[in-house]
């Protein structure tokens, strides 16, 4: 006789076993839920080929996606052969909705898989449906949203008419008013009735001339006698008491008035001294990294950004000084000569009676470079979490190895298990934030530089050593990792030397240690 299948939940998970999208079919608390899917990557032996694997209480029925995997948690007393079938199904399903195998694309669509998971089981039991079937049903339309719709927009299109056609009567009212001499009714007096009549017209009026009219900024009336509006600080002592009762509550909060006028001051600020040759030398790091040491990947791209914003300055060289001793691979713009950059460092167009694009940014030159060496790697990461007990003891630390970089605004971002309250913090170089919502805890260090080239932090919480990886790390350095740099701009007749100046950024794309 066949067995029942019992499906507990299906689940997207990445390869450290992080929830990406998980349906609970029977009724299980998130915790429970988190704590199976942390615990699927242990008990994987990568040097078999299995499909499944069992603990004490549930069986895992697993696919590789990619990056990804799809779980299916059944109990141990299921149909092996019909948790596959229905896995099978589930690996199909996800397809129709992302374009993707990617963590970003199923959390976008995470309520259309959803729903489509709904289709394909009902309380822990396989219903009898096929992709076309699943597809059918979730893009269904419903007649009665369709009405409900209907009736809306009717009832948005009715107010929004009545509310034009009372803004005409009270600014005609008003107009007659000024012209006999008199108040508009309505507009003055005192008393509560007469201020909110005034200002109900006044916003009314200036919807509708905003809507009419864009362009057009009408003065606002100011109504006589007593106002109820909002006083200037107000809404700055109300945002004070939330943040007082967060902090009440245990929360770790950090001021952020400082930090977002610095990052606007970032944004808003334009370079300094910028020339009428402008270069923008931009490179972005993406690095992953294992928990036990080894760098699985690290890739970088680098580009020099020119720009001319006067005309006499478009027939130009650019002589490159290219001290990187990595391996880097360099390439040059079509339009430019490559015989020219590879005999003497120079960038210039093929054709010397041409001149570089105005007011535009122009890629002249790009590099890329890939390695596995660790001795690459910028800024290495160490965790350590070790058992202690009911918790886990957590070291952490960070040791710059390339020191001629000064990296600003560094964040080295760990998860928490869910549910177990705030860290204990222990020792810390630099600062920290504790996001409750995300379950995460954020080091910040303002800069990492040769003086300051090494730290740690210590901190204790429940959980399990799985629980606090993957780290990532952000960071923006004005210092580029490829030592790649314009020493010297000249023109094309005479070779004078032209005024330059240069922007340098060096960011993360993606920066982990898995």
């Amino acid at each position: 006789m066949m067995l029942c299948q019992v499906l507990l939940a299906a689940a997207v998970c990445t390869k450290a076993g992080k929830a990406i999208v998980s349906r609970q079919f029977v009724e299980m608390t998130r915790t429970r839920i988190e704590g199976l899917l942390a615990a699927f990557p242990k008990l994987m032996n990568t040097g078999k080929q299995h499909t499944f694997v069992e603990t004490e209480s549930v069986r895992y029925v697993y696919q590789p996606m990619e990056k990804l995997y799809m779980v299916l948690i059944t109990t141990k007393n299921s149909n092996i052969l019909e948790d596959l079938e229905t896995l099978r199904l589930f690996s199909r399903v996800i397809p129709e909705y992302c374009r993707a195998l990617e963590e970003n694309e199923i959390s976008e669509h995470c309520f259309d898989l959803i729903f489509a998971f709904d289709e394909i089981v009902a309380l822990g039991y396989r219903e009898n449906v096929n992709l076309a079937q699943i597809r059918t049903f979730t893009e269904m339309d419903s007649h009665e949203e369709k009405v409900f719709r209907a009736v809306r927009e009717t009832q948005e299109r009715e107010a929004k008419a009545e509310m034009r056609r009372k803004a005409k009567e009270l600014q005609q009212a008003r107009r007659d008013a000024e012209r006999q001499g008199k108040k508009a009714p309505g507009f003055g007096g005192f008393g509560s009735s007469a201020v909110s009549g005034g200002t109900t017209a006044a916003m009314i009026t200036e919807t509708i001339i905003e809507t009419e009219k864009p362009k057009v900024a009408p003065a606002p009336s100011r109504p006589s006698g007593p106002s109820k509006a909002l006083k200037l600080g107000a809404k700055g002592k109300e945002v004070d008491n939330f943040v007082d009762k967060l902090k009440s509550e245990g929360e770790n909060i950090m001021t952020s008035v400082g930090k977002r006028s610095t990052e606007a001051a970032k944004v808003l600020a334009p370079p300094i001294n910028m020339e009428s040759v402008h270069m923008k030398i931009e490179e972005k790091i993406s690095l992953t990294c294992g928990r036990d040491g080894g760098l699985q990947n690290m890739e970088l791209h680098g580009m020099i950004m020119l720009h001319i914003s006067d005309e006499k300055f478009a027939r130009i060289r650019l002589h490159v000084e290219n001290e990187d001793k990595r391996g880097v691979q360099l390439q040059t713009h079509p339009n430019v000569d490559k015989k020219l950059f590879t005999a003497e460092s120079q960038i210039g167009l093929k054709n010397p009676e041409k001149s570089f694009p105005i007011n535009s940014d122009v890629g002249v030159l790009k590099w890329r470079l890939q390695t596995t060496e660790e001795s690459f790697i910028p800024l290495t990461i160490n965790c350590w979490p070790s058992e202690s007990g009911n918790s886990c003891d957590v070291n952490i630390e960070y040791e710059l190895q390339e020191e001629s970089l000064e990296l600003n605004d560094v964040i080295i971002t760990i998860p928490l298990p869910s549910g177990v309250g705030a860290p204990v913090i222990g020792e810390i170089d630099g600062e920290y934030r504790h996001d409750s919502r995300r379950n995460l805890l954020e080091w910040c260090l303002p800069v990492i530089d040769a003086k300051n080239k090494s730290g740690s932090l210590e901190f204790s919480i429940a959980g399990q050593p799985n629980d606090f990886f993957p780290v990532q790390v952000s960071f923006i350095s004005k210092k580029n990792y490829c030592n790649i740099q314009v020493t010297k701009v000249t023109q094309v007749d005479g070779n004078s030397p032209v005024r330059f100046s240069t922007e340098t950024t060096f960011v993360v794309d993606k920066y982990e240690i898995l």
